[in-house]
C-alpha cells in the first residue's frame, strides 16, 4: 500500500431521490478519517470536495439530473487521475454511488486490466431502459462496462472502464430483472448473501483475491455502506435487510489489506440525515482503517 493517501470528497446527491447524502464526505471527516489514517503512518492530503452544480430537476430518457451527474463525475475523474499521477492512493468519499462512474474513469486509464470489487446490496447495473426509477446511482457499474447513455459511458474520453470478467460483486441481495439478465449475459462473478452465509466471509474474500490476482494489475474497491445490514449502517438511502454484518465487513477489509491488491477505494452512500448519531460514517471510517492496515495488536 502506498504511504501517501489523497482524499477526494464528492458531495453528490443527484444520483438518487433522498436528499442528505451530499453531506456524507463531511460526516466521514467529522468521524476523524484523517486522524485515524495518520495514526497508521500515512501521509494524508485532503484535497477537499469536488464542485457539484445545483440545478433544477431534469430528466432525459429516464435519467434524472443527467447533465449535473455527468459534469460532477467528469470533474471527479480528473481529480482522481491527478492523485494517481502524483503517486498517491486515491480514497474517494461520497456522496451517492453514481460517483463511481467518475472514480473508475479516473482510475482505469492507469491500468491495463483493472479489477473491481463491488461491495453493495445492489447490482447498480441498470440502464435508462431497465431502471424503475431513473436514478443514476443504480447505473454506475453498467456505465463502467460501457453500457448506458453515451455522455456517461464516455467520461474521460474512453469506454469501457472495466471488463465484466474483472468484476466481483459481494453482498448482493436486491436486483432488478434487467440487472439479473446482464449478470448472466456478461458472466459477472457474484457472491450474494446466500454465498456469504453458506461459505463464510473469509472464504468469499479469499476466493475473490485469488480470482482477481490472476487477471488484474490493480483492484478498485467500491464500497456502498448499504452493503452492510441496516442495523449496523442505518444512514443509507436504500437500506436492504439481511445484509453483511459490521464484523464480517471488518474481516473482509482485513483480508484485503493482507492481500495488498487494493490500489484505490471509495466509500459511498453515507447519509447523515438518515443516520443515528453519525453511526454509519463512523462505521465507514472504521472500515477504511481495516482496509488500510489497522490491527488490534
Amino acid at each position: 500500500m502506498k504511504k501517501r493517501i489523497s482524499i477526494v470528497g464528492v458531495p453528490m446527491d443527484l444520483g438518487q431521490s433522498r436528499r442528505g447524502v451530499d453531506m456524507g464526505p463531511s460526516a466521514m471527516r467529522y468521524a476523524d478519517v484523517v486522524e485515524r489514517l495518520e495514526k497508521l503512518g500515512y501521509e494524508i492530503h485532503d484535497t477537499g470536495d469536488i464542485e457539484i452544480n445545483r440545478i433544477d430537476k431534469e430528466e432525459i430518457q429516464n435519467l434524472k439530473f443527467l447533465k449535473a451527474v455527468t459534469d460532477g463525475n467528469d470533474r471527479l475523474s480528473q481529480a482522481v487521475d491527478k492523485v494517481i499521477e502524483s503517486g498517491a492512493f486515491p480514497l474517494v468519499l461520497g456522496g451517492d454511488h453514481s460517483i463511481a462512474i467518475g472514480t473508475l474513469a479516473g482510475v482505469s486509464k492507469h491500468y491495463k486490466n483493472l479489477g473491481v470489487i463491488w461491495y453493495d446490496a445492489h447490482g447498480d447495473l441498470n440502464t435508462a431502459e431497465t431502471s424503475p426509477s431513473g436514478n443514476i446511482h443504480g447505473m454506475p457499474l453498467a456505465v463502467s462496462l460501457g453500457i448506458g447513455h453515451h455522455t456517461l459511458t464516455n467520461i474521460a474520453g474512453y469506454s469501457p472502464k472495466v471488463k465484466p470478467e474483472n468484476i466481483v460483486m459481494i453482498g448482493i441481495r436486491s436486483l432488478d430483472e434487467g440487472e439479473k439478465e446482464l449478470i448472466r449475459q456478461k458472466g459477472i462473478k457474484v457472491y450474494t448473501m446466500h454465498e456469504i452465509d453458506r461459505l463464510g466471509m473469509a472464504t468469499v474474500i479469499e476466493e475473490t483475491v485469488e480470482y482477481l490476482k490472476s487477471r488484474t494489475d490493480g483492484v478498485h474497491l467500491s464500497l456502498d455502506m448499504d452493503g452492510l445490514d441496516p442495523t449496523d449502517a442505518p444512514g443509507v438511502g436504500t437500506p436492504v435487510l439481511g445484509g453483511i454484518s459490521y464484523r464480517e465487513s471488518h474481516l473482509a477489509m482485513e483480508i484485503l489489506a493482507e492481500s495488498e491488491i487494493i490500489t484505490s477505494a471509495e466509500f459511498v452512500e453515507v447519509n447523515p440525515i438518515l443516520d443515528e448519531r453519525n453511526k454509519t460514517a463512523i462505521a465507514a471510517v472504521s472500515l477504511m482503517g481495516s482496509l488500510l492496515g489497522e490491527k488490534l495488536l
